[in-house]
């Protein structure tokens, strides 16, 4: 566990804001939050400004963010607490700690709101934790260093991504038990569904690809390749996605090559790259659906994109190591 002499002060100056903050936030504001990881804090940002609105603390090393289904949570990955913080959103402050979750980096919550599903990238580990209750409900080997998790919209179905076994394991949530295991590209990373579920997009960093998953054969049903002008095959390193939401476009950001990809659906072609800031991996999108929000962990920066332009409008600064990015889109 990283020792940091200044968090305290941190702390402190973060209570006083939260507490001196009106309480300005519900579910639908179109507020971004961005984790930072050496910096132990989330922060808040307008999400029409881009003001930064408020700092809030919490464990160490916060990674992976997730709302609840109703976004009045926010639920923060703490891998060197071995925890995951839930911030409550109208108060602006953690409010509960779920602890004792081993290194926790990604994870996804089931449509009901009752579980997390969490990658224990240690110990090889898939786990599935009852908030209610506090605790695990079992825990399942999967190949190592899993990370990616991804819940299917009816919850019957979770995909979890392993790192050096370079491949995606399709999970029974009802039996627990492992239904198929795919051979994917090299180091699979993150994942994005499409919206009739019947493809998955998986990023592999390592490949400088992502592949594509037939979910009713659970077989890879094409593979597309990122070159970006200048860089060396090494420095493509896709990691994370997200699918628009109109399901026109899948937006890639690509690591140490400092752009975001921009895929056709239909045609799987990739139409450009747009130059952001340095190892891009955190990706949103704004609530009009006109901008993306990148983060960038080595430039301690988030850019911001505008989609029908394709070009980085701003950058602003988000924290040091700035890791995931997540939008509070929910109608009020």
């Amino acid at each position: 566990m990283r020792f940091d002499p200044y968090k305290q002060v941190r702390l402190a100056l973060a209570a006083v804001l939260v507490t001196a903050s009106p309480m300005l936030w519900a579910a639908g504001t179109g507020n971004v939050y961005v984790s930072s990881e050496d910096d132990d804090v989330v922060s808040v940002f307008d999400g029409k400004s881009l003001d930064k609105i408020d700092t809030i603390a919490v464990s160490e090393r916060p990674r992976w963010l997730a709302f609840s289904p109703d976004h009045k949570k926010l639920y923060v990955a703490c891998g060197d607490d071995d925890s995951i913080d839930v911030i409550d959103i109208a108060a602006g402050k953690v409010t509960d700690r779920l602890t004792d979750i081993d290194d926790p980096e990604i994870f996804a919550i089931g449509p009901d709101g009752k579980r997390l599903y969490i990658s224990n990238e240690d110990d090889a580990q898939f786990t599935i934790y009852d908030i209610g209750a506090k605790k695990a409900v079992t825990q399942i080997d999967v190949g190592q260093e899993p990370e990616g998790v991804l819940v299917t919209p009816d919850g019957k179905t979770a995909y979890v991504t392993s790192e050096v076994a370079n491949m995606v394991h399709r999970v029974n949530l009802d039996s627990h038990e492992i239904e198929a295991n795919i051979v994917v590209g090299n180091r699979p990373r993150r994942f994005a569904l499409s919206a009739d579920g019947n493809t998955l997009w998986v990023t592999n960093e390592l490949s400088g690809s992502v592949s594509l998953i037939d979910t009713r054969s659970n077989q890879v049903s094409d593979t597309i390749e990122f070159k970006p002008q200048g860089f060396r095959p090494e420095d493509v390193t896709p990691v994370g996605i997200r699918l628009s939401d109109d399901g026109a476009h899948a937006f890639v950001t690509l690591g140490r090559a400092n752009h975001v990809a921009f895929v056709n659906t239909k045609t799987h072609a990739v139409e450009d790259y747009v130059l952001v800031g340095d190892r891009a991996w955190g990706i949103a999108q704004s609530r009009d659906g006109k901008q993306l929000y990148v983060t960038n962990g080595l430039s301690d920066d988030m850019s911001i994109v505008d989609i029908d332009k394709r070009k980085t409008l701003r950058s602003i600064s988000a924290g040091r190591v700035p890791h995931s990015v997540v939008v509070d889109t929910v109608a009020e």
